[in-house]
C-alpha cells in the first residue's frame, strides 16, 4: 500500500475520525486493471438482471441510511437531518436509474437502399470525482448511471470526505455483483486524481468540483480523448421582483444560501432585489437568518453546521477583510465554539457587480444583496458572471418568469423555488459551471456511446 495517509477531521471538534491510506499511480493502475476485468462481466448482463442488481443496491442503502447518514454528517459537519436526506435521495438515484436501464434504447432509421440501427453501447471503465461537500449523494449520481448503461466505475472521493464512500463499499458486499464493479480509489487529487486522469484505459472522466481544476483535468484528459463531463463552480442569482410573494421568498431564501453552511455551487449567494422593495425584502430575510439554529450537526434541531475544514474557514474570511467601500456588512452572526470550524451566516449589501464578494465563489454563508431597477437590468446583472449553473426567479407574473428565465444564461433555474436539483430531471451548467448533464434520462447519454448500423436490403 501507499506510504501517503490522510487523517479524516471532525470539522464540528476537529477531532480525528480516521486515517486512510492514500493510492499512488501504481495502485490506481492495478485498480483500473481489476475495473476492466468488471467491466467485461457486467456489460454480458441481461438488462433485466442490472435492473435488479441496481433495486437491490438501491435497498441497501436504505437499511444502512442511519448508518451512513451519521458517518457524513461527522465527516462533513452538515447537520444530520440534512444527510439523512441524501443518504435516501442517494438511495432513490439507484432505484429511478434501475427503471430506465429496459428503456435505453436506440432507433431504426428508414434509408435508401436499407435499414439503419442505433444503438446505445456502454463506454468501459468510468471514473467518478466527487467533491467534499455532498460525498454521497453526488457518487450516487455517477455510479447509477454509469452501471445502468453497462460500465465498471472508480469512485475517488475527495480527501476531506472519503469516509461514506468506504462504508459504501463495504457494504457491497452484500449484493451479488460482479467483483471489483464499484471501487473506491481514495486519496489526493493531484496524485490519485490525476492517475486517473491520465489513464488510457479510463474512458470516461465525470467531475464535480471547481472550475479551475476542472479546467485542468480537461486538458490532462485531452491526450486520450476521453470522454469528460464536468459539473464546476456558481455564483448563482436569486433574483426578486417586486410582485413577488416576498414573504414566502423571504422565508425560504436563507436556506438557498446557508444550507450546507454556503457549501453548494448552486447556493444563491447573489441576491438581487427590485429597489422599490429591498428595504423590505431584506428585513425579512433578516429576520428569518437570525433564527437559523447553527451549532452541533447531530443535533436533530440543528440547521447549519461547521465549514469543512480550517484551511477553508481562513478562506471564506479572506472575503470578509477586502475592506471594499462598495460593500456594506449587514449582518455577521458569531459563533461562540472553542473547536470545530464554524462560521455565522452573513449577509452584504454591495452598490454594485464588481467587488470580489460578489463576482468570485465564496462557497461559504456569505450572502450578497443587490439593487436592480426593472426586467431588463435584472437579466443583466444576473448574467454578469463567468458562470452559468443556477438561480432563481421570483415573481407571480408567468410572462415575465418565461422572459428572464430565458435571458438569463444558467443550466437549471426555477421559479418561484430555489430548488435545483431532481433525479428524474437533467442537471449541469453553463458557461464556465461546466457541461453535460447529471441525472434525469439525459444522464444515460453521457455514459454511453451512440452505435450506428447500416443493413444493406439489396
Amino acid at each position: 500500500m501507499s506510504n501517503s495517509t490522510i487523517n479524516v477531521i471532525n470539522p464540528a471538534n476537529e477531532e480525528v475520525l480516521a486515517t486512510v491510506d492514500c493510492f499512488d499511480p501504481e495502485q490506481v493502475n492495478e485498480t483500473v486493471l481489476k475495473s476492466e476485468k468488471a467491466f467485461l462481466s457486467w456489460s454480458s448482463f441481461s438488462p433485466r438482471t442490472k435492473v435488479k442488481k441496481l433495486h437491490e443496491i438501491a435497498d441497501l442503502i436504505d437499511r444502512n441510511l442511519e448508518v451512513l447518514a451519521r458517518i457524513e454528517s461527522s465527516n462533513t459537519g452538515k447537520p444530520i437531518g440534512d444527510a439523512r436526506w441524501e443518504i435516501a435521495e442517494a438511495a432513490y438515484v439507484f432505484h429511478y436509474f434501475a427503471g430506465i436501464i429496459e428503456n435505453h434504447r436506440g432507433s431504426t432509421i428508414p434509408v435508401e437502399g436499407g435499414i439503419d440501427l442505433t444503438i446505445p453501447e456502454p463506454l468501459g471503465v468510468v471514473a467518478g470525482i466527487v467533491p467534499w461537500n455532498f460525498p454521497f449523494l453526488i457518487s450516487s449520481w455517477k455510479i447509477a448511471p454509469a452501471i445502468a448503461c453497462g460500465n465498471s466505475v472508480i469512485l475517488k472521493p475527495a480527501e476531506l470526505t472519503p469516509l461514506s464512500a468506504l462504508k459504501f463499499k463495504e457494504l457491497l458486499k452484500e449484493v451479488d455483483l460482479p467483483q471489483d464493479l464499484i471501487l473506491i480509489a481514495p486519496g489526493y487529487g493531484h496524485i490519485t486524481g490525476v492517475a486517473l486522469v491520465e489513464n488510457p484505459k479510463v474512458a470516461k472522466i465525470s467531475f464535480t468540483g471547481s472550475t479551475e481544476v476542472g479546467k485542468e483535468i480537461l486538458v490532462r484528459s485531452s491526450h486520450n480523448l476521453k470522454r469528460v463531463t464536468l459539473e464546476l463552480g456558481g455564483k448563482s442569482a436569486m433574483i426578486i421582483f417586486q410582485d413577488a410573494d416576498i414573504q414566502k421568498a423571504a422565508d425560504l431564501g436563507p436556506y438557498a444560501i446557508y444550507q450546507n453552511a454556503g457549501q453548494d455551487c448552486c447556493a444563491r449567494s447573489r441576491v438581487l432585489v427590485q429597489e422599490s422593495i429591498f428595504d423590505n425584502f431584506l428585513d425579512l430575510f433578516l429576520q428569518k437568518t437570525k433564527a437559523l439554529k447553527v451549532g452541533d450537526p447531530l443535533q436533530s434541531d440543528c440547521e447549519m453546521g461547521p465549514l469543512i475544514s480550517r484551511e477553508h474557514l481562513e478562506k471564506v474570511r479572506g472575503f470578509l477583510e477586502d475592506g471594499d467601500e462598495r460593500v456594506s456588512l449587514i449582518y455577521k452572526r458569531r459563533h461562540d465554539s472553542s473547536k470545530g470550524y464554524f462560521f455565522g451566516p452573513v449577509i452584504l449589501e454591495s452598490s454594485d457587480l464588481n467587488p470580489r464578494v460578489a463576482t468570485q465563489e465564496i462557497f461559504g454563508p456569505v450572502s450578497v444583496f443587490i439593487k436592480f431597477k426593472d426586467e431588463e437590468e435584472a437579466i443583466k446583472m444576473a448574467n454578469d458572471t463567468i458562470y452559468g449553473l443556477s438561480g432563481s426567479i421570483w415573481t407571480r407574473d408567468i410572462g415575465k418568469a418565461l422572459r428572464v428565465a430565458s435571458g438569463v444564461k444558467s443550466g437549471t433555474l426555477s421559479v418561484n423555488s430555489n430548488t435545483s436539483v431532481r433525479t428524474n430531471t437533467p442537471f449541469g451548467g453553463f458557461k464556465q459551471s461546466g457541461y453535460g448533464k447529471e441525472l434525469g434520462l439525459e444522464a444515460m447519454n453521457y455514459y454511453s456511446e451512440l452505435k450506428n448500423i447500416y443493413i444493406s436490403t439489396s
